[in-house]
């Protein structure tokens, strides 16, 4: 996969605050541009991908990671 210009590292972050910073990220990019999201617990896990696809943003990939955090990928769908 190419480089991902745009990091969040939501690990500290509890819900729903893993959603909101996600999605004021999001916001601030252009249609298109990728997002990479760093997340770290069970809830985030299951609500971030979930509430990103609920509002039309594409999940490109999620993969855990040695750190036992995860590793999602998001583009940014235009409205």
């Amino acid at each position: 996969m190419s480089e991902v210009p745009a990091t969040l590292d939501i690990t500290r972050e509890v819900c729903p605050m893993t959603y909101v910073r996600t999605k004021l990220r999001l916001e601030a990019l252009e249609s298109g541009a990728l997002l990479e999201v760093l997340l770290r617990g069970t809830e985030p896990l299951k609500n971030v991908p979930r509430s990103a696809r609920e509002e039309g943003h594409e999940v490109v990939s999620l993969e855990s990671r040695d750190d036992g955090t995860h590793r999602l990928v998001l583009r940014k769908q235009g409205r």
